[in-house]
């Protein structure tokens, strides 16, 4: 089957080239040009899945492009400094999605694979499907979780979704928003811990022209970009002290004030947010604000780890097989006996991020009809699996110190850049930075 192919309109370099490794890496055909008329030219020749412009971008702009096609290929708009209104016009001129940079990598694959209808079921009857969103269980605590997010959709409670990385906690944000009224507004998505605190302010907030240094036009912050929407702060925990109560006051009185501003703005935003921290010891050691706690977690939720979901390791092995067979032309069958009980006898500590990843890994490398055991993984295999009760503490500590070990070569071949780092490993830097925070705390 053919890949999905993308042309990228992107005028600024850097983020052209990142923007191409980061979707060759994941196996889409990109192609990118630097301007809106070379983009046409394309456009004349070739058929594309997506089209990915900057609304910036110099000889035709996005929005010029969205009307040049007039509907016939899918265009997600791109700008730097957007304000609410040409946010709003961009999607009513037709654009299936507008991102506002910087973004991270979780939220544009995420916005990539919606516009492209990824994501999407098999057919499982333990699947909930809401607007291109998937929550695929047969756990009863994540069904109780996804009964939750049916009876509050529709108000305007703020909700905090904690859980280990992987377990899908943006996931459920994006359900959340789609499933209320508000879907046919802008989902915006702050990772808080990816900014330090003086541009994250700016980032939330916005910013008049000449409020500080460097501040030359105005900055439409994401609470006024999601007016009507959702906003989800990933990783809230890691929010400065300062700063949560400036958030706090937000929640408040619905209202922001631009930094550098005088006059309040007003705001309609349902606020949902996400940690992977214990938030009461974040509270009990002074690093977050109870008030601010209560204030977020109306409604909260708990995603249990997928090693607490043994009922869900295979169902959801069976769903990513179907993706990657789909994605990369493959006809793999399924799993062998000896692959399934590999997969029930590890701890996964990525959780479903790292069970996906091994399966997608495992369809490349598969040669016969079913995945086997050493499909699964680059390196020699654990040991052969044995039952859980008797083995899973010693495979787990056996795969987290190896773990631990693999990410500080990398750290160590890179000279201590984080990004690089994530790179050779393959993983997000969030991940990376997470599993740092972990070793550190461990001892």
């Amino acid at each position: 089957m053919e890949k999905d192919s993308i042309l990228l309109v992107e005028h600024e370099y850097q983020d052209r080239l990142a923007w191409t490794d980061f979707f060759e890496n994941r196996g889409y055909d990109i192609q990118a040009v630097g301007d809106g008329a070379l983009a046409l030219e394309r456009m004349k020749n070739n058929e594309y899945d997506l089209i990915i412009a900057n609304d910036q971008a110099p000889g035709l702009s996005g929005s010029e492009i969205i009307r040049k096609l007039d509907g016939k290929t899918p265009v997600i708009l791109v700008s730097s400094n957007a304000s609410v209104d040409q946010a709003v016009e961009a999607m009513k001129s037709g654009a299936r999605d507008f991102i506002l940079k910087p973004v991270s990598s979780q939220i544009l694959g995420a916005v990539v694979g919606r516009a492209l209808g990824g994501g999407k079921s098999n057919g499982s009857a333990k699947t909930r499907t809401k607007s291109s969103v998937s929550i695929i269980t047969q756990d009863e605590r994540m069904k109780r979780c996804l009964d939750v997010v049916e009876s509050v959709a529709n108000s305007k409670a703020s909700v905090l979704i904690s859980g280990e990385s992987g377990t899908g906690k943006e996931l459920f944000a994006r359900l959340i928003h789609n499933s209320s009224s508000r879907k046919d507004k802008n989902f915006v998505a702050v990772n808080v811990a990816a900014l330090p605190e003086t541009l994250l302010e700016s980032e939330l907030f916005g910013h008049e022209k000449g409020s500080f240094t460097g501040a030359i036009n105005r900055k439409i912050g994401k609470f006024e970009l999601a007016n009507g929407g959702t906003l989800l702060l990933d990783e809230i925990t890691e929010m400065d002290v300062g700063l949560q109560s400036k958030l706090l006051r937000v929640l408040q009185e619905s209202e922001v004030d631009r930094v550098g501003g005088t006059t309040p703005v007003n705001v309609d935003v349902r606020v949902v947010a996400t940690t992977n921290r214990d938030v009461e010891k974040a509270m009990a050691d002074g690093k977050f604000r109870s008030d601010l706690y209560y204030r977020l977690a109306v409604i909260p939720l708990k995603l249990p780890p997928l090693r607490e979901r043994s009922r869900d390791v295979l169902l959801l092995a069976d769903h990513f097989i179907h993706k990657y067979n789909v994605r990369d032309g493959k006809n793999v069958k399924g799993l062998t006996k000896n692959a399934q009980d590999t997969l029930l006898n590890l701890d996964w500590p990525g959780n479903v991020r790292e069970l996906e990843n091994t399966i997608e890994r495992a369809v490349l490398l598969c040669r016969g009809e079913r995945i086997d055991h050493h499909d699964l993984f680059m390196e020699a295999p654990p040991p052969a699996a044995v039952p859980r009760q008797e083995s899973i503490s010693s495979v787990s500590s056996t795969l987290r110190e190896m773990e631990e070990q693999m990410i500080y070569q990398a750290l160590d071949q890179t000279e201590g850049n984080r990004t690089h780092a994530a790179q050779i490993l393959g993983i997000s830097v969030r991940t990376l930075r997470n599993k740092l925070n972990e070793y550190q705390t461990r001892t």
